[in-house]
């Protein structure tokens, strides 16, 4: 899937709910990092190719990425994260759809910091799971900055880590997502 395909499937997914007022960006930045105290190099990536929708009416939330799209310092690690863990070919892209919880505590009109809660489903490597995370949503000058930190169990998402090089790897990876959306012109 291609990233004009992902788009479409975003804009389409929130098209559909009439009168919201939406924030988006097609270049938003997840960081992973997988590295394990026993590891002798970091094991951390980083796709500055995200896209995020946020509703600001209901708190509709949704981040789409497409696995290829993450860039490690070693050529070698990324050809094993796309073909070995995550299937890059079968599995193509990597899918949170939530809602922010507290979405009424926040003034999308007014700058300001707020510290929200987003639960929903994630999907990697064809998994779906429920995830739930705090956030923070800054906004300033009609633009919203969202960013969050989770982890994710890796055989939760039925990623498996070759015996031999098991210890190298963290069973749990973080996660770190940070989007500069603007709001959306229909």
């Amino acid at each position: 899937m291609n990233t004009k395909k992902l788009l479409l499937v975003v804009m389409v997914a929130f098209s559909l709910q009439s009168n919201a007022q939406r924030f988006f960006t097609k270049g938003g930045e997840i960081f992973f990092n997988a590295t394990s105290p026993a590891s002798p190099e970091k094991i951390e990536a980083v796709n500055k190719s995200v896209v995020c929708v946020v509703d600001s009416k209901t708190g509709a939330i949704q981040f789409s990425v497409l696995m290829k799209g993450f860039e490690f310092h070693s050529a070698l690690m990324q050809e094993h994260f796309n073909e070995n863990y995550v299937e890059s070919e079968k599995f193509p892209s990597a899918v949170f759809k939530g809602q922010i919880s507290n979405n009424e505590i926040v003034n999308y009109n007014k700058d300001g910091v707020y510290t929200v809660n987003v639960k929903g489903k994630l999907t990697i490597h064809g998994v779906t799971k429920d995830v739930e995370s705090n956030g923070k949503l800054a906004v300033k000058d009609g633009k919203i900055n969202a960013s969050a930190e989770f982890n994710i169990v890796l055989k939760d998402y039925s990623i498996s880590i070759p015996a031999l090089v098991a210890e190298q790897v963290a069973k749990i990876a973080s996660i770190k997502v940070a989007c500069s959306l603007e709001l959306l012109k229909n």
